[in-house]
């Protein structure tokens, strides 16, 4: 099983949300932290802020943010929002044309199998993967950019 981009940069921009609380995030300074395009991003983001993980405040100096607490935001949320399916073999999808399905031991041991990666998603939290805050800001870029907006004394 592999994740599409869309889960994986919907985590990694509710991790990025996460670390530059309490702060707002642009989409802009997202996009460049992970190298991705805006256009992308905006498109992965508008479900997050539909089923409520992201907020957005608007206005000149608006941005996203998380819409939980990064520790009520499990990856298992967010995995279910951008996945199309988690189909594992072809038995799972509606009209399968197995000859086997309902006797196949196969479907069971891929739905335990499932079920399982399921459960471990359903015990990590966007706060745990966000637990190393200092080194994510200054991997993304965080630490410098709020050195140039802090206001000299």
């Amino acid at each position: 099983m592999r994740l599409t981009r869309q889960s994986n940069y919907a985590i990694r921009t509710l991790v990025y949300c996460a670390v530059n609380e309490p702060g707002l995030s642009r989409v802009a300074d997202i996009a460049k932290a992970y190298n991705i395009s805006e256009l992308f991003l905006f498109k992965l983001i508008k479900p997050l802020v539909e089923n409520g993980l992201l907020a957005t405040v608007r206005g000149r100096h608006g941005g996203i943010k998380l819409g939980k607490k990064a520790e009520d935001i499990t990856l298992l949320d967010t995995i279910r929002l951008t996945e199309e399916n988690f189909a594992l073999a072809e038995c799972f999808e509606d009209g399968a044309d197995c000859p086997l399905i309902g006797e196949c031991d196969l479907n069971g041991a891929l739905r335990e199998a499932l079920g399982a990666f399921f459960e471990v998603l359903a015990s990590y939290t966007i706060a745990d993967l966000a637990s190393k805050k200092r080194s994510i800001r200054d991997r993304l870029g965080l630490s410098a950019m709020e050195a140039v907006m802090e206001p000299a004394h």
